[in-house]
């Protein structure tokens, strides 16, 4: 069968840190017979070259190619790209690994649409992601008309062909930014790009010795100099304009301005900021016009107009500004919807210092300038600074992350711009609207994985981003409206609770850390009468919430037995909220008083307390009179919701052997008649 992905990993002495990126291999979902793995070593001295000959012996898909020692990662990936047998190279890092399904989506992707690179979602919990590129699928792209620019990173699939047909390879020996070097040469000639967005493929993970790839200083001279082939790529690859203005823009925001920026420039040593604007100030003489400065946001256009006159203690200045500004935003509301998902209302703004305060702006003859008090003396001459033309720039998200794996994806959501006046000329920039988060299956992903996901506001304004946790400031009523969900098929928990100390909101999904009987405590149990009693709790259910499980406990109401009775019940969605089953009968219990629990949690984790009963004659269970009975408002929707339970199921019985032996015609006509009989 032919080879489908070699997967090419550079390696040299990664010890133990290369174990996730071996264990993701071998959990691949793609036949062993479709792939292979070609370990680079790049002449390592520690035992790492024995495990992978081993490896390679138990697993023939697994091979590796030992060379001399380069000192550099580019070498061993041109040999791997050399020696790959496969349609398609997947470049690795030893101390990266790659989501079980990735090689399998990744590659039918790219095979269905000729693509000559297909870029997998990654996450990262120590470096940028550049989550805008990985918003939605794209089965066919261009840098052209997607921002592929903001994503440099080699770990991506290529077509292997068009890497040998172009001449596309690194240049070997020690030197920074070969990977946008290589991207960028890779990008121009490429005719088909696919992004697959709604599934994260590439996971860059944190080594605690501080040792990750590309985590060691910079020589600035070296670093700039090796920028400068980059910049030169893509000017040999475009026309003076627009395009190219915007292509040169990125790397001036990203590589140049903002190692010129905070947090990292106010923490420089005096002579290596000297040796940073040097080596940087040359290249955006060379590079970086007219164009390209008038298209940044205003404190990166302060920033680009104080490195062109070569004023590094303004550059220091704006940063410590800079450094002041926040995100801040308040939870207005929240409120569990009919499909699963959260409906929440935001406010937010930009603050600064200490206390918060918010970002002020002056307005003058319809002009809009950073108020002196928080912005002042960032220009040259101490003039105000005009962000008028930014106004409509600011823009504001919502994003759910996932606290472990760093997975971050972002949710529906709309804000508006107003401008919200507080006196004397002064006013402040305000983003007012919401959207929906959901642990559940949604269009682009599916259910987001077990764990801690916390609920983040992305907010851009005069050209700063800047990220806020949600939830410590919050209206009063959020708190009552933040019930404890039960949600999906299989069925799991997702516990919306607020951090402590800081307030934050957070869903934990499956009981990642949260039970629901400790959220469920102290919250309404209503008695719902019927044919056979149901208990109604504060757990919000869908219509599509499965049926599950659950586990009546029976305690001696006088605490004179220290015995738990458990009996079996099932938990179901009935309008919004759980229901749980009251068995008829107990049988074997004596007469009297019990208390009644269930567990929601496992065998392990305290029930929760729902209410008195009594065990009648016959161990007959009657739940105490006391006990609250629905509203009639509820009621109303559980009957018809019983009603339909109960035609739906004679339907299936009396009406199903009947329909089938109809003719096709009249079948459809049947399946009409049920369909409106059931809507009504």
């Amino acid at each position: 069968m032919p080879v489908k992905v070699s997967v090419v990993i550079p390696v040299y002495n990664p010890g133990k840190y290369i174990d996730p990126c071996i264990d993701s291999l071998l959990r691949q979902s793609l036949p062993p017979e479709e792939f292979e793995v070609l370990f680079v070593n790049d002449g390592s001295t520690d035992d790492t070259p024995a495990r992978l000959e081993k490896l390679s012996a138990e697993h023939p898909h697994f091979r590796l190619i030992t060379i001399p020692n380069s000192g550099w990662p580019g070498k061993p990936r041109n040999i791997g790209v050399d020696e790959a047998k496969g349609e398609y190279v997947q470049f690795v890092d030893q101390d990266d690994h790659l989501a079980s399904d990735a090689l399998r989506r990744l590659y039918e992707m790219g095979h269905r649409n000729g693509s000559d690179i297909v870029i997998g979602k990654v996450a990262s919990n120590f470096r940028g992601v550049p989550h805008g590129v990985f918003k939605k699928d794209r089965e066919k792209c261009t840098l052209h008309d997607a921002p592929l620019y903001d994503s440099l990173t080699p770990h991506k699939m290529f077509r292997t062909a068009f890497l040998r047909e172009n001449g596309i390879a690194y240049p070997e020996g020690k030197r920074r930014l070969e990977d946008q070097l290589y991207m960028m040469q890779a990008y121009f000639p490429a005719k088909a790009v696919s992004i697959l967005g709604s599934y994260t493929c590439y996971y860059y993970s944190r080594r605690d010795d501080g040792k990750n790839a590309g985590s060691a200083k910079i020589v600035p001279s070296q670093y700039y100099g090796n920028l400068r082939e980059v910049l030169d790529v893509v000017v040999a690859n475009t026309e003076p304009g627009s395009f190219r203005d915007l292509l040169l823009r990125r790397f001036y925001r990203v590589e140049m301005l903002g190692r010129l920026s905070e947090p990292s420039i106010v923490k420089y040593h005096p002579e290596f900021l000297h040796e940073m604007v040097d080596a940087i100030r040359p290249l955006a003489l060379d590079f970086m016009g007219d164009g390209v400065h008038d298209g940044l946001g205003p404190l990166l256009r302060v920033r680009s107009t104080l490195l062109r006159k070569d004023d590094r203690e303004g550059l220091l200045r704006i940063a410590r500004f800079a450094g002041g500004v926040k995100a801040a935003a308040r939870l207005e509301e929240f409120a569990w919807q009919t499909d699963g998902r959260v409906a929440i209302t935001v406010t937010a703004r930009l603050v600064h210092g200490d206390d918060q305060e918010p970002v002020r702006l002056l307005r003058r003859d319809g002009r809009y300038f950073l108020h002196p008090d928080t912005g002042g003396g960032l220009l040259p001459r101490g003039e105000p600074l005009d962000v008028t033309a930014d106004i409509d720039g600011f823009s504001a998200e919502l994003s759910l992350r996932n606290r472990e794996t760093a997975v971050e994806w972002p949710c529906p959501a709309s804000f508006t711009t107003e401008i919200d006046d507080l006196g004397d000329g002064v006013c402040e920039v305000v983003l007012r609207g919401g959207g929906h988060v959901s642990s559940e299956a949604v269009k682009g992903r599916g259910r987001v994985s077990r764990g801690f996901w916390d609920v983040w506001v992305p907010l851009r304004g005069l050209g700063l981003v800047r990220k806020a946790r949600l939830g410590a400031d919050r209206a009063p009523e959020v708190d009552a409206a933040c019930l404890p969900a039960s949600l999906g098929s299989p069925a799991r928990a997702v516990i919306p609770y607020f951090t402590d100390p800081h307030g934050n909101l957070t869903l934990d999904v499956s009981r990642r850390g949260k039970k629901l009987a400790a959220y469920l405590e102290g919250r309404p149990v209503l008695r719902v009468p019927g044919r056979r009693t149901e208990l109604r709790l504060d757990l919000f259910t869908t219509d599509t919430t499965a049926t599950s499980e659950a586990r009546l406990v029976l305690t001696p109401a006088d605490g004179t037995g220290t015995a738990a009775h458990t009996l079996r019940t099932t938990l179901h969605p009935t309008k919004g909220r759980a229901h749980l089953v009251l068995p008829d009968r107990a049988p074997g219990l004596a007469a009297g008083d019990w208390n009644l629990s269930v567990r929601l949690d496992g065998e392990k984790n305290p029930a929760l307390p729902l209410c008195p009963v009594t065990i009648g004659a016959g161990g007959r269970i009657q739940p105490a009179p006391e006990l609250a009975e629905a509203p009639a408002s509820v009621m109303a929707g559980v009957t018809a919701q019983r009603r339909k339970a109960t035609l739906r199921r004679a339907l299936r019985t009396i009406g199903g052997p009947v329909v089938r032996r109809l003719p096709p015609q009249g079948r459809k006509r049947a399946r009409r008649l049920a369909a409106r009989l059931l809507a009504g």
